[in-house]
């Protein structure tokens, strides 16, 4: 099993982890654990805030880059991280 196998297999053996979605820059879903429609409304969803964020970010500093974006709502909470291969 690969190095990145393993990552995954343990962030969704967490406790309360309910979906895993691993997209490459084109917001195509690369692994998903979750149904088609959820990964295409969230992947799309993802990359479009983490966009506006970034621009955000590097409007305020041109040096500075958006990495991790931690978003905690009532009921859930996503972790969107962008790998530098893909910025």
């Amino acid at each position: 099993m690969s190095d990145v196998e393993n990552i995954l297999k343990r962030i969704q053996s967490h406790k309360g982890v309910i979906g895993l979605i691993v997209m490459n820059s084109d917001a195509m879903a690369i692994r998903t654990t979750m149904d088609n429609s959820t990964t295409v409304q969230l992947g799309t969803q993802m990359q479009s805030l983490m966009n506006i964020s970034r621009t955000a970010v590097r409007d305020i500093d041109p040096q500075n880059d958006l990495r991790v974006m931690r978003i905690r709502t009532l009921k859930n909470e996503l972790v969107v991280v962008r790998d530098k291969e893909h910025s």
